[in-house]
């Protein structure tokens, strides 16, 4: 597999945030995350986005990380803020969530980052498994959907 990092904008991640969307639709039964990204919260040194390849070019898993300090969403000063990290089904148990997420976890912090945080939810149990066996713990709820019951948010320190 190859890991490499592309405009949050670029075709492929647009392709991959589409599929992650749908899933989301269909955990949770509504329209998917709502929560406004621009491509410019993702340009280094502010964030990155990366896309792993497969053996033939095709897009199967992505993720990224964006800027993020105190405001009255809850972050904290610091935060880079985890987003769009989706595998696609038939790529799977390969290991590449982990490997992105090293990855982000790197790169935000040799961009000064102190804190990794993410939100997730209790419909996706394998999100939920992948953050807490890398070392994520329950945090503060923050964002656009820290006040809903099936959100849940973690942080580890960079």
């Amino acid at each position: 597999m190859n890991i490499r990092p592309v405009p949050y904008d670029h075709p492929d991640a647009v392709k991959l945030d589409d599929q992650v969307q749908l899933e989301y639709a269909v955990r949770y039964g509504d329209g998917g995350d709502a929560t406004p990204l621009d491509p410019s919260m993702f340009r280094p040194p502010l964030g990155l986005y990366l896309v792993a390849y497969d053996e033939r070019e095709r897009p199967v898993a992505t993720g990224g990380w964006r800027t993020q300090d105190e405001n009255d969403e809850g972050y904290s000063d610091g935060d880079a803020e985890l987003k769009r990290m989706y595998v696609v089904p038939e790529a799977r148990g390969l290991g590449l969530a982990r490997r992105i997420l090293s990855a982000l976890e790197d790169d935000a912090r040799a961009a000064g980052r102190t804190r990794m945080v993410l939100e997730t939810g209790t419909k996706q149990p394998e999100a939920i498994a992948l953050y807490a066996s890398s070392g994520y713990e329950p945090c503060a709820k923050f964002g656009l959907y820290r006040h809903e019951p099936l959100s849940r948010c973690f942080a580890k320190p960079l």
